[in-house]
């Protein structure tokens, strides 16, 4: 691609202050993009926001509520934010499920919902979620990351099937193990419950079933969004788009 993919669009990434969100901010930025920088952390979204020449919304996207009368005027939407737990199911805490779903699935159907509207109206929008290699396959001790990003694939499908007509795609993007502190938390518990130091939890867990093995860098999946969202993907929608090493061939 040539050129500046998106200038004039307005885009806004949730969870964006750090990890794949914060690739995504920068690359769209990069590409002319007014990018709104979406995070708990206000400190940090503000940083994002001052660097990128964007702007900053400090919001807790697991208060559902307060989302269902939102009208977001964006051309891009970028489902993002996420959390991991890794526990066994009989110790899963019933509310900590309940959030993790709240996030991950409620907060992106609601977005979709506030920002469909203006796309619709102006013939043109590209929704992006990104997924993970487990929207696709499951893992033991990951019951409320694995149905979340399972309930999100369903999601993006079917927003692609209704926004079709106006000019709106949907995808998913599905990335392995990504280098972030979403993943650099979870060793800890990986090596908890699999009995193993931590030592060794990124080659024997994280990278077992890659035939790649290497952790996938943010700018990777912030390109494949970057792609999804230009011109050039206007006939991509209701996919799911591996950046897994291999992971889902098996």
């Amino acid at each position: 691609m040539t050129g500046l993919q998106l200038e004039g669009k307005r885009a806004l990434v949730t969870g964006g202050a750090s990890g794949i969100g914060l690739a995504c901010a920068r690359a769209f930025a990069a590409q002319g993009a007014h990018v709104t920088v979406a995070d708990l952390h206000g400190d940090s979204a503000r940083a994002v926001a001052d660097e990128i020449g964007g702007e900053a919304w400090v919001v807790d996207l697991s208060d559902t509520a307060a989302q269902e009368s939102l009208d977001l005027r964006v051309d891009v939407l970028v489902n993002n934010a996420g959390v991991q737990t890794v526990a066994p199911l009989p110790e899963f805490e019933p509310d900590r499920w309940r959030f993790m779903h709240r996030l991950m699935v409620e907060s992106p159907f609601l977005l979709i919902r506030a920002a469909l509207p203006g796309m619709y109206e102006r013939g043109w929008g590209r929704i992006i979620n990104i997924s993970s290699a487990h929207g696709l396959r499951a893992s033991a001790f990951k019951s409320a990351y694995v149905s979340a990003k399972h309930a999100l694939e369903g999601l993006s499908k079917v927003t692609a099937l209704e926004g079709g007509p106006h000019g709106v795609t949907s995808n998913c993007i599905n990335p392995a193990y990504v280098r972030t502190p979403l993943v650099e938390r979870q060793i800890a518990d990986q090596a908890k419950v699999h009995g193993i130091a931590e030592s060794e939890v990124v080659e024997r867990i994280m990278l077992t079933e890659s035939a790649v093995k290497r952790l996938i860098e943010p700018d990777e999946v912030a390109s494949l969004a970057v792609w999804l969202a230009s011109d050039a993907a206007g006939m991509v929608t209701g996919a799911s788009y591996t950046i897994d090493g291999g992971w889902t061939a098996r």
